[in-house]
């Protein structure tokens, strides 16, 4: 499975652009008015850079992808599992200020047209997931807490209480750190080769162990009923690539925020 990267401001999978009235996008750190070492497309409000700053640059990207910024829905995200359903209501919420986004959660899923989500990212997984019939999408954040309380897992369950089955969803998964760049403990290693199974762990280029977010995240989704020809896996490593991605591992937590967003265009349906 191939996807395409824009050369400057976002990643899309092909996936999810063969799924009419759908409009999604993975940010890069390029194209921004943010200084160093925010440079340049930094869209996370809760980090050092000028908020300012940070309103434009989220402004212009989400209008890159036919969105305007008080469209936007954000989750609080807590390296959590809880996921909310948000409607029409709920637009702009963490969109200009953090302390109004939605609370405790780390996944957002809407049946709505016009509504945009988007969560923040900095090494962690960005999982996008589309309803093939374009009824539904939904955003979650997968750090390795997340991962493990099973935020994919979670998201996918309320998709199907709203009437979507997990057999009817097209997901995914956006660069993020990979093994090569993602040492962890012995002890978070076998909890995650336990749990999750071998596809969530792997050793850095050292020989060290590490954990695969998307590895592990794809297998809980195919578990759950998701075809393995629906995932979308991006090859990129943040760590790796910090030319095109804020890397908060790599550049020692003083660094910006990418974005993932989807959403329903309005008049779609």
């Amino acid at each position: 499975m191939r996807s395409s990267r824009h050369p400057r401001h976002v990643w899309q999978s092909q996936l999810l652009s063969s799924v009419r009235g759908i409009i999604h996008g993975i940010s890069t750190r390029l194209g921004g008015v943010s200084r160093p070492p925010f440079a340049t497309l930094n869209l996370g409000l809760h980090t050092a850079d000028r908020a300012g700053d940070v309103r434009e640059n989220r402004r212009r990207w989400l209008q890159s992808l036919g969105f305007e910024l008080e469209a936007a829905v954000y989750p609080e995200q807590v390296h959590g599992a809880g996921v909310a359903v948000v409607d029409g209501q709920s637009r702009g919420r963490g969109a200009e200020t953090s302390e109004d986004a939605v609370g405790g959660v780390d996944a957002l899923v809407t049946l709505e047209p016009g509504v945009v989500l988007v969560a923040s990212f900095a090494d962690c997984l960005p999982i996008l997931f589309a309803a093939e019939d374009g009824r539904a999408v939904a955003v979650a954040h997968a750090g390795w807490r997340g991962t493990i309380a099973g935020v994919a897992r979670e998201t996918v369950n309320v998709l199907e209480r709203c009437g979507i089955r997990a057999g009817a969803l097209k997901v995914a998964l956006g660069p993020c750190i990979k093994p090569c760049c993602y040492e962890v403990s012995d002890e978070l290693y076998q909890r995650f080769r336990n749990e999750l199974g071998s596809d969530s762990v792997g050793r850095t280029r050292t020989g060290r162990p590490a954990v695969d977010l998307a590895g592990a995240n794809r297998s809980v989704l195919v578990s759950l009923g998701v075809d393995p020809a629906a995932i979308d896996v991006c090859p990129l490593c943040t760590s790796c690539r910090t030319d095109l991605f804020f890397s908060y591992r790599a550049e020692r937590g003083v660094t910006g925020r990418m974005a993932a967003a989807v959403g329903i265009l309005p008049g779609s349906r």
